[in-house]
């Protein structure tokens, strides 16, 4: 996979969810986008991942993590990839 930000991997996948629901796809397109599309999810799940360490290591004080995790609004959507 070409190297992507998060943003744009976000928006293709975007992209390819709406194409999907139209239902206008081959079978084979449809197979092929959906196969893109896991790429994609899995790279923003690694990005996000990534993210997460590094709040933890600026919520870091005197040497001890504190228990405050980051909860924005959307923190129900982070149950699928625990």
């Amino acid at each position: 996979m070409v190297k992507k930000s998060f943003e744009a991997a976000l928006a293709r996948l975007e992209q390819i969810t709406e194409e999907l629901a139209g239902g206008d796809q081959s079978l084979e397109s449809s197979l092929k986008k959906f196969d893109e599309g896991i790429k994609l999810a899995g790279f923003c799940h690694e990005q996000l991942n990534a993210a997460r360490a590094k709040i933890e290591i600026l919520l870091e004080k005197d040497g001890k993590l504190e228990g405050n995790p980051f909860e924005g609004p959307e923190s129900g959507h982070n149950e699928l990839f625990k």
